[in-house]
């Protein structure tokens, strides 16, 4: 492919924009500044450095984030910064977008993408992908409440009650609930509807794919398809 074409579909502006970068010595590979925007290569594992900044070429870009408290996950916030605002302008600029929301004040693991396809099969209600959710409750959970969210809760809205597919009681007040849903606000509504309250809730896992304990606030990078489903 040529480096001109490379540029342009890693997100690094128009086709105009990318070739300036080029023959204006932006653009390394292999610890050489290439000027030459018509020059080929192999795309597969190919690594670039713009302006200093390794760039690894994905076809499509797949990211792992620990989101932090505060953000949005929309690209137009309403009232908090978006989740956007934390990655680099390429990936903002070749449409990656959340799969799935994380309230404001949720935390933890998010997955990016602008493979469609991917968020169809990480979202779509038939495919059950697992989503395990490290819950602090406001007053101690008893064995009863942990009983009913493994039987199963009635919802407002909902015609069927909804269960938890697996729970790990962490101490009297954390636990870890495992869930295939993905109904709005889920988490919070079962915890609420056995008499306690979520006070911090934190995704730790999408379905293969847990959050890396050195991946910290705020922090991402790219990940493969094949550590997810």
């Amino acid at each position: 492919m040529r480096l001109e074409q490379i540029l342009f579909t890693q997100g690094f502006g128009t086709r105009h924009e990318c070739r300036g970068l080029i023959v204006n010595g932006h653009v390394t590979i292999n610890q050489t500044v290439v000027e030459d925007p018509q020059s080929d290569f192999d795309v597969n594992g190919l690594v670039f450095s713009v302006d200093g900044v390794n760039w690894p070429y994905v076809e499509k870009a797949i990211i792992a984030m620990n989101k932090p408290t505060g953000y949005e996950c929309s690209r137009k916030p309403l009232h908090h910064p978006s989740v956007l605002s934390l990655l680099p302008a390429p990936l903002r600029n070749r449409g990656v977008q959340p799969v799935g929301r994380l309230d404001e004040d949720t935390t933890g693991l998010l997955i990016l993408t602008d493979d469609g396809a991917l968020i169809h099969r990480l979202t779509h209600p038939k495919k059950h992908v697992s989503k395990i959710y490290r819950v602090t409750a406001k007053h101690a959970m008893t064995q009863e409440m942990f009983g009913r969210l493994l039987e199963g809760v009635m919802l407002d809205g909902e015609r069927e009650k909804v269960a938890a597919d697996d729970l790990v009681q962490i101490d009297d007040y954390v636990f870890e609930m495992q869930i295939t849903q993905g109904k709005y606000h889920q988490v919070k509504r079962m915890v609420a509807a056995v008499g306690n309250r979520v006070s911090a809730l934190h995704r730790v896992a999408l379905g293969n794919y847990h959050l890396p304990d050195d991946l910290t606030a705020s922090k991402w990078r790219f990940i493969r398809r094949e550590e997810l489903i």
